[in-house]
């Protein structure tokens, strides 16, 4: 392996407007806008906890595909992967948020440029010379997006990469219905797999809870060999098979009390956290957790994915000042 970037992050970068109030978009009267995007939050999430990934994305040629770009190149992440397409608009996503700071998105997608990506843009060279490879289920959605996320999975599968993948199961960007079938051919490829417990019930896996889930998932012979069930402030649980690298278990971790604020991105915070903790070489499940949970419960307390993201001091310091609580 080179001295390049160990990790490569595909996926879409969008514009997210965050709402003033709580409520209904219907009733609120002003948002701010902010960088988002799920693969774009862990990309730039990975580069605050000291593992600067290649970023392989497109945005638009229009003047939020230009902020968006300036924030990616503030972040410190090489530009090698991230196009501009002259032809096409940056997506968009409006978020509403519950009294409990819960949310649920509005996009503006139809032939935007993150729909537009490409197979074949990442050359097989720089798949063998990482250890990662993070994906998520947004550009699975349609358009040449999700051939070109479904080449990408397998070619990095074929070059030895670790493969994550996060399904991101947002209803209303699968029209066509092909959100089981489309992601469990995905699934072939993937060895971790981050999801909540509704969206490996999407995915067509029965239990009762997040641990009888997670065992249907390994137990189906889908691909990954380890599954992360996020739990929202109940922490989350880890199955790994003997196949994993760091060995077969099952764990959980209860998470840290906070005040929420945005949970926008916190998925997304939790997924960065993993891979930068296995990167980092811990082989440990409950230590993976742990720190994955931090990051994201530290995200939770501002408002905004990408803005709110902290860096390893920042969650250090989180962990001390919670002492034995989440422990």
């Amino acid at each position: 392996m080179d001295s390049g970037p160990n990790a490569l992050v595909a996926g879409e970068t969008l514009v997210d407007f965050l709402p003033a109030t709580p409520g209904p978009l219907a009733t609120v009267e002003s948002f701010t806008r902010r960088p988002g995007g799920a693969p774009a939050n862990v990309a730039v999430g990975l580069a605050r906890l000291g593992e600067p990934p290649w970023f392989w994305t497109r945005v638009g040629g229009d003047p939020f595909g230009e902020m968006l770009v300036g924030t990616i190149e503030a972040e410190g992440l090489p530009d090698r992967f991230v196009e501009r397409d002259p032809d096409a608009r940056t997506t968009l996503a409006f978020v509403a948020h519950d009294a409990d700071a819960d949310r649920g998105f509005t996009f503006y997608r139809d032939g935007t440029a993150d729909t537009r990506m490409e197979a074949g843009r990442v050359p097989d060279a720089v798949l063998a010379d990482v250890g990662w490879v993070v994906a998520g289920g947004v550009t699975l959605g349609g358009g040449p997006s999700r051939e070109a996320t479904l080449d990408l999975l397998e070619r990095a599968a074929a070059a030895d990469a670790t493969v994550a993948f996060d399904p991101n199961y947002r209803p209303e960007l699968w029209a066509d219905g092909a959100f089981e079938g489309t992601v469990g051919e995905a699934l072939e490829h993937v060895d971790v797999l981050k999801a909540t417990a509704g969206e490996l019930r999407a995915l067509g896996f029965d239990g009762a809870d997040a641990a009888a889930l997670s065992r249907a998932v390994v137990e189906s012979g889908a691909g990954p060999h380890t599954v992360l069930t996020t739990l929202g402030d109940a922490g989350a649980l880890a199955r790994a098979t003997g196949a994993a690298p760091w060995g077969p278990a099952t764990v959980t971790h209860p998470g840290y009390p906070v005040e929420p604020t945005d949970t926008t991105g916190a998925g997304d915070a939790f997924l960065a956290g993993t891979v930068a903790a296995f990167a980092g070489g811990e082989t440990d499940l409950s230590a993976v957790l742990a720190f994955a949970n931090a990051v994201a419960a530290v995200t939770t307390t501002a408002a905004g994915a990408m803005t709110a993201l902290p860096t390893r001091e920042a969650v250090r310091a989180f962990r001390a000042e919670q002492g034995s609580a989440g422990q």
